[in-house]
C-alpha cells in the first residue's frame, strides 16, 4: 500500500502560507497604510482629487502601491528581500482595508456631523438655538463656541481639552460599525466566495497583476505579470485617459473624448422629457468591469434603465410634471429612488435567505465545542464573529440610547445601516461598483414608511447624526467591509493565511483611525473647513440638516403613502426577479440590475454596461469561453491603466497645486 502524502502536502502548503505573512511583512504594510492615508487625506482635503485614491471603487492608491512593489521586486534593493506574491498581496489587502478611513467622506464627514448640529444651533435664529442646543448631549460635540467656530473658520491650534470626549465617542462608533460590518462579512464570506461563487471583479485586478516567479534557487517570488494582452490593455487605457486628462488642462492638445459625450439634450416639455439627456461614456475601467461580470447582470443594468425611462415617459404622458428622471426625488410615480430603496431591503433579505443553511451551521459551530476546529479556515472563528457583532451592535445602540433615543428606534437605525452595508458589499462583490446603492438617504428609508410624528425631537437628531456612515459610494466607511470581503477572496485564490492578514488589518485600522483623527483635526483647525477643498463638499451637509431637520421639527409628517407603496413595489419586483433567477437557469434578468437602474448615476453608466455586455456576448458566442479567458487580462489591463492615470494626475496635483481634472472622474 502506497503512503498517502496528500495530508502532508496540504500541511506543508498551509505552513508555507502562514510563514509568508511574517511580522515584518505586517509592520511594513501598516507603515505603508499610514503613508497612503496621509497622501489620500491631503489630496481629498485640498484638491478634491478623486476619492478613488484612498478609498473609492476601484481604489487607485493601494493599487499603485502594489504595482510599484511588484515592479521593484527584481531591482535593488528589493531583489535581496525577494517578496513573495502572497506577501505583496497581503500588504495590498492591509492597505486596502484601512485606507478609506482618512478620506473626506469618512473622518472629515464624521467630524463635521459631530459639530454641525451645535454650529447650526449657535448661528441660527433664537428658536433654532432653543431647538438644537437643548437636544444635543454635551458629550456628543464640543460645547465651547470658539471651538466650534474655529472648526469651520480656522483657529490655529486644536482645543483638545474640549474635543477628547466627543472625539472618543465618535471614533468608538466608527470602530464599532466597522467591526460589526466586517464580522458580518466574515460570517457571510464562505457563502459568497465558495458556495455562490460571486464574480468579485475587483479582486481579479491584483490577482492578475501580480504573479509568481521562480528564481534560480527555486524560491518563488512575486512580480508583475508578463502577459502581453495585459500590458496592451494597460498602455492603451493609460494613454487614452492620460491624454484626455492633459487636454483638460491644455485644450489645444487633441484627445479622444471618453465621456460623458452628450448625444441628446434633455427636453423639458412633453413626454420626451422622460428620456432624460442621453450620454455616451467610454471610460475603459467601467467597460472592462462590465466585461468581467456575468452577462445577465450587465444586461439587466442597462435594460432596466430603459424600463425606468419608459415609466417616466408614461407618467408624463398621463399628466405628471416633466422632470429629469435621474433627479426624480419625489415619491410620485414612478418614484425610482423609492423603488431602489425597496430593492435594497429585498436584496439584503434574499442574501440572508440564500445563506440560511450556512448561517445556521456557523451559529451551531460557534455555540459548540467545535469552534476553533471546524472553522479553522475562516478569517476568525465563528464564535468571535458573533461576539464582535453583538458587542459592537450593543455599543452603537447604547450610544444612541444615551443620546435620547428609545431602544427600539436605536436598534432599527443600526439595523438599517447594516442592511445598506450588506447590500452594498454584496453588490460590489457581483458588479465591482461602489456607486450603489444610492437611492434614498438612511434617514429617509426610516422616515418614509413611518413618518416623523412618531419620533421625538431627540430621536430625529439621532436618526440624522450617522448620515456620514453611508454616502452610497465606495469612498465612505462602507468600503471597509467591502474591501475586507474582497481581501478574503484574494486570500482564498492565492492561498494566503487569512488570520495573519486579519490581525494586520485590525492593527492597521486602529492606528489609521488615530492618525486620521489627528491629521484631520489639526489641518481643519489650521485652515478652517470652509477654506479647504473638502469644505466645499461638506457644506452640503449644512443644507441637509438645515432643510431636513427644520422640516421634521416644524412640520411633523405621517407615512408617505406613495413613497411606501413604491418601496413595497421595488421589494416585490426584486423578490420576483430573485425567485425566477433561482428557478429558471435561462432567466435573463438579475435583481441587482434592477437596483442599479434605480440609482441616480445610472444615467451615465448605462452605456459602458451595454458596451461591455455586447463585447462579452460576441466574444463568448464566436470564440467560446477559451477566448474569453484569454481576453480577461486585457480587461484587467484596461482597469489598471485607468487606476494608474488617477494616481499620476493625483501626484501632479499634489506637486503643482493644479486643480484635479481626472479623465474618468466620478
Amino acid at each position: 500500500m502506497k503512503p498517502d502524502h496528500s495530508d502532508s502536502q496540504d500541511q506543508h502548503g498551509e505552513e508555507q502560507a502562514r510563514g509568508d505573512i511574517t511580522r515584518p511583512v505586517v509592520l511594513i504594510a501598516i507603515a505603508l497604510l499610514l503613508l497612503v492615508g496621509v497622501l489620500g487625506f491631503w489630496l481629498d482635503a485640498f484638491y478634491r482629487a478623486s476619492p478613488r485614491f484612498g478609498a473609492g471603487v476601484p481604489a487607485s492608491g493601494p493599487f499603485l502601491l502594489l504595482f510599484l512593489l511588484a515592479g521593484a521586486a527584481t531591482l535593488f534593493p528589493l531583489s535581496r528581500l525577494q517578496p513573495t506574491r502572497r506577501q505583496l498581496l497581503a500588504i495590498y489587502m492591509i492597505v486596502l482595508v484601512g485606507a478609506p478611513v482618512t478620506s473626506y467622506k469618512v473622518m472629515t464627514s464624521m467630524l463635521v456631523h459631530s459639530t454641525i448640529q451645535r454650529y447650526l444651533g449657535m448661528t441660527s435664529k433664537t428658536q433654532w438655538q432653543d431647538t438644537f442646543l437643548d437636544l444635543i448631549p454635551h458629550w456628543l460635540s464640543p460645547t465651547d463656541w470658539n471651538a466650534v467656530e474655529g472648526f469651520y473658520h480656522g483657529a490655529g491650534a486644536v482645543p483638545w481639552s474640549v474635543w477628547w470626549t466627543p472625539l472618543t465617542v465618535w471614533c468608538s462608533f466608527l470602530v464599532a460599525l466597522a467591526v460589526c460590518s466586517v464580522c458580518l462579512m466574515f460570517l457571510m464570506q464562505r457563502q459568497w466566495i465558495s458556495h455562490e461563487r460571486l464574480s468579485f471583479p475587483l479582486a481579479q485586478i491584483p490577482l492578475e497583476t501580480v504573479v509568481d516567479s521562480e528564481t534560480k534557487s527555486g524560491r518563488r517570488t512575486g512580480r508583475l505579470t508578463t502577459a502581453p494582452v495585459f500590458w496592451i490593455g494597460l498602455v492603451a487605457s493609460l494613454g487614452l485617459t492620460a491624454l484626455e486628462t492633459l487636454s483638460r488642462y491644455v485644450p489645444t492638445i487633441p484627445a479622444i473624448p471618453l465621456g460623458p459625450i452628450r448625444l441628446m439634450h434633455w427636453h423639458p416639455v412633453g413626454p420626451l422629457a422622460g428620456l432624460d439627456e442621453i450620454n455616451l461614456v467610454l471610460w475603459p475601467w467601467l467597460i472592462a468591469i462590465a466585461y468581467l461580470i456575468p452577462k445577465d447582470l450587465a444586461f439587466s443594468c442597462w435594460f432596466f434603465w430603459f424600463v425606468r425611462l419608459s415609466m417616466h415617459v408614461i407618467a408624463i404622458a398621463a399628466g405628471a410634471t416633466p422632470q429629469r428622471p435621474a433627479w426624480h426625488w419625489v415619491s410620485e410615480f414612478p418614484a425610482p429612488l423609492f423603488q431602489g430603496t425597496g430593492a435594497v431591503l429585498a436584496i439584503s433579505a434574499l442574501a440572508i435567505w440564500s445563506a440560511r443553511r450556512h448561517l445556521a451551521r456557523a451559529i451551531r459551530i460557534a455555540l459548540s465545542r467545535e469552534s476553533g476546529r471546524a472553522d479553522a479556515d475562516e478569517p476568525i472563528p465563528y464564535r468571535w464573529s458573533l461576539i464582535g457583532i453583538l458587542l459592537s451592535l450593543s455599543w452603537m445602540v447604547y450610544l444612541c440610547w444615551l443620546a435620547g433615543s428609545r431602544i427600539g428606534v436605536a436598534v432599527v437605525l443600526i439595523l438599517v445601516i447594516l442592511v445598506y452595508y450588506m447590500t452594498w458589499v454584496r453588490l460590489r462583490a457581483e458588479t465591482g461598483l461602489g456607486f450603489l446603492p444610492y437611492p434614498l438617504f438612511l434617514h429617509q428609508s426610516i422616515v418614509v414608511p413611518l413618518g416623523t410624528a412618531v419620533f421625538t425631537p431627540r430621536e430625529m437628531m439621532v436618526i440624522h447624526a450617522p448620515h456620514w456612515t453611508y454616502h452610497g459610494s465606495g469612498n465612505s466607511l462602507v468600503a471597509v467591509p467591502g474591501n475586507a470581503l474582497a481581501s478574503m477572496k484574494m486570500a482564498d485564490a492565492a492561498g494566503i493565511n487569512k488570520r495573519s492578514v486579519v490581525l494586520g488589518m485590525a492593527v492597521g485600522f486602529l492606528l489609521v483611525v488615530v492618525l486620521g483623527a489627528y491629521i484631520t483635526l489639526t489641518t481643519i483647525y489650521h485652515y478652517g473647513l470652509y477654506n479647504i477643498g473638502a469644505g466645499t463638499a461638506d457644506t452640503h451637509e449644512l443644507n441637509v440638516y438645515s432643510s431636513s431637520l427644520h422640516n421634521h421639527f416644524v412640520n411633523p409628517s405621517t407615512m408617505d403613502v406613495p413613497g411606501t407603496i413604491a418601496m413595497g413595489a421595488g421589494a416585490l419586483v426584486t423578490f420576483f426577479l430573485g425567485a425566477m433567477r433561482l428557478r429558471f437557469w435561462w432567466w435573463p434578468f438579475h435583481p441587482m440590475g434592477y437596483l442599479a437602474a434605480h440609482t441616480w448615476v445610472m444615467y451615465m453608466y448605462w452605456s459602458p454596461f451595454m458596451i461591455g455586455w455586447i463585447a462579452k456576448t460576441l466574444v463568448v458566442r464566436y470564440g467560446g469561453l477559451r477566448l474569453y479567458r484569454r481576453t480577461v487580462p486585457l480587461a484587467i489591463g484596461l482597469i489598471a491603466g485607468d487606476l494608474l492615470n488617477e494616481v499620476l494626475w493625483g501626484m501632479i496635483t499634489l506637486v503643482t497645486g493644479l486643480p484635479f481634472r481626472s479623465g474618468s472622474a466620478w
